[in-house]
């Protein structure tokens, strides 16, 4: 079928996909148009693409996709089919008699790389999406979605008759990286379950396929633990909250809080497995524990501390209070994790993060039962105790067959036999890690925590940290060139961290992930050249389609030419760093 009256839309470029893709090549001079009589046919394994296309794209578009198999052309649903015998095969909907076009095919080819897909566009026949998996037709999908134009990220239709026809080409594509993935912090500001679904459907639009959740800290709680009710009663609430920088000067004076219900969480984790997305829990232990205590005293230091005293934390920074070294407290965060585990099921979330980050020692150092704690154990130094937490855990998560992943820390005292090290201090502790062969995740704080600013302008809201553009991120290189092959195969993927004590709503956090989040995308999928090879002027021509899909997804990204009017906050300090980052 052709399109010559309803041409791809001249004001985007011919081929503006991102992530960009291994290889994509014009296949013939005409061009497929879906319209209300396109049939989707799905095979066995790809039911997740088929009702994210369904759902998404088709309402998007005002076309009915309907299932090839029914004869439908109007989009109602079929009679329900009669229930197959008991020990009848099940039915193989590619087997039978294709459509002679205006269709969209969806098909598992196990000879493509797992997460890898290969899409066909043809004028007579439409769209055949094949991919290794069920991910990998999922992710050939997304593309399908971006090659329909930014009308197609819209929730409704915006013109009767307007699909974008698509040119007769072949797309083929797999990530870089099995490991790609977004770090939101909930804790100091809480998202709301809608807005982390959002969230999800981000990422997916992006390829990106983890989401770490941070769901505990000194400024509260975020998960409902049934066992230990106070965690969300006490630890989720906090009397007010900095209003900026922690130098800040200014306070909001409201109460602020909020959690995540269990059945919360299992929604959020459905969501995202339907969108082929690992969701990654983070418990922290032992310190950034300010909010737990505060809800079960008898976890701090109590010989050194009232922490029968403490709420949770209404400021930000570093907290003092660290959880005690007790059999107690290992059998509450036990209680906690089996919890967790529960919520997080091991298909879908192999990995929980115990976080081990930024612990201070100054507690266990006055404690006399944390030193007493240390000669028992025979683990020589603060340190070694903290060491001992984290090797616990570890062990206790690999008998269930869950694998723990933690801050670059937990190489103090020793790291964990089993342990995924999440390299954040720069890409020493990876680096290290990678070495002594053990996986991580690079995530340098210099490199792409997108709460640092994105311009030394005097406009940036809030500003934190170093500046860290755009192009910055674009030229991120996740594997260091020191490493040896055997090493560098144990970097599996690289994240992105969002940290959130200056952004108190959605439309803040847009703003700091959003264009970046683009530009670590690519950088997580595609197979880019070196840094300095890289071409940027292209990604930034391609950027010019993209910011009309953000546009169609609501998203309140910061314009290439710097804040709108209400994206500034004048008058509230932030947090500058000047000059070239270290560890760059």
């Amino acid at each position: 079928m052709t399109a010559a009256d309803n041409p791809p839309d001249p004001a985007g470029e011919p081929m503006d996909l991102i992530p960009a893709p291994r290889t994509a090549a014009g296949s013939g001079p005409g061009f497929f148009t879906p319209d209300a009589r396109t049939v989707l046919r799905a095979g066995p394994g790809t039911a997740t693409a088929e009702r994210w296309l369904r759902s998404a794209v088709g309402p998007a578009l005002g076309l009915p996709l309907a299932p090839a198999n029914t004869g439908r052309t109007d989009g109602t649903e079929p009679a329900e089919p009669a229930e197959p015998a008991a020990n009848a095969e099940p039915a193989d909907r590619t087997d039978r008699a294709e459509p002679a076009g205006n269709a969209i095919v969806l098909l598992v080819d196990e000879s493509l790389e797992r997460e890898g897909y290969r899409l066909q566009v043809d004028a007579a026949r439409g769209v055949e999406i094949r991919g290794g998996s069920a991910a990998g037709v999922f992710w050939g999908a997304q593309t399908l979605r971006q090659l329909l134009g930014p009308d197609a990220f819209r929730r409704a239709p915006i013109a009767p008759g307007a699909v974008r026809g698509i040119a007769e080409q072949i797309i083929e594509d797999s990530p870089r990286f099995s490991w790609r993935g977004l770090m939101l912090d909930v804790s100091r500001h809480f998202t709301q379950k809608t807005d982390i679904l959002r969230y999800l459907d981000l990422l997916a639009a992006h390829k990106l396929n983890v989401f770490h959740f941070h769901l505990t800290d000194d400024q509260g709680w975020r998960i409902e633990i049934k066992r230990y009710p106070r965690l969300t009663e006490t630890g989720s609430w906090r009397s007010r909250s900095k209003w900026g920088h922690r130098y800040s000067e200014l306070w909001d004076e409201k109460p602020y809080g909020g959690y995540y219900t269990q059945d919360d969480i299992r929604e959020i984790v459905a969501y995202a497995a339907d969108r082929h997305i690992t969701v990654v829990p983070e418990i922290d232990v032992p310190g950034h524990s300010q909010a737990a205590i505060a809800a079960y005293p008898e976890l701090g230091n109590t010989d050194v501390v009232d922490t029968a005293s403490l709420s949770p934390w209404d400021d930000w920074g570093v907290s003092p209070h660290v959880l005690a070294p007790t059999e107690n407290t290992l059998r509450f965060y036990e209680g906690v994790l089996e919890e967790v585990l529960d919520l997080f099921p091991a298909e879908l979330s192999p990995y929980i993060h115990i976080g081990g980050d930024e612990c201070p020692k100054d507690q266990w150092k006055a404690s006399p039962a944390a030193q007493a704690r240390i000669a028992e154990l025979g683990v020589g130094d603060e340190d070694g105790l903290q060491s001992w937490f984290i090797r616990h855990f570890d062990s206790w998560l690999t008998a269930r067959g869950r694998r723990l992943v933690g801050w670059d820390e937990i190489l103090e005292g020793g790291l964990a036999p089993g342990a995924t090290v999440s390299s954040w201090r720069g890409y020493g502790g990876g680096i290290t890690a990678a070495e002594a062969g053990h996986d991580v995740v690079m995530c340098p704080e210099q490199q792409v925590y997108l709460d640092h600013r994105q311009d030394g302008g005097p406009d940036e809201p809030m500003p934190i940290g170093y500046v860290r553009t755009l192009e910055d991120v674009y030229r991120f290189e996740p594997v260091p060139p020191t490493l040896s092959p055997e090493a560098a195969a144990h970097v599996i993927g690289t994240q992105a961290n969002v940290w959130t004590e200056v952004m108190q709503e959605r439309s803040r956090i847009d703003y700091q992930v959003f264009p970046r989040l683009a530009a670590f995308a690519e950088v997580a999928w595609s197979r880019l050249p070196a840094p300095a090879e890289r071409d940027y002027a292209g990604f930034e021509r391609r950027m010019n389609g993209h910011y009309r899909r953000l546009d169609a997804l609501g998203v309140d990204y910061r314009p290439p030419g710097g804040p709108l009017p209400w994206q500034k906050r004048p008058g509230v300090a932030g947090f500058p760093k000047e000059g070239t980052p270290p560890n760059v």
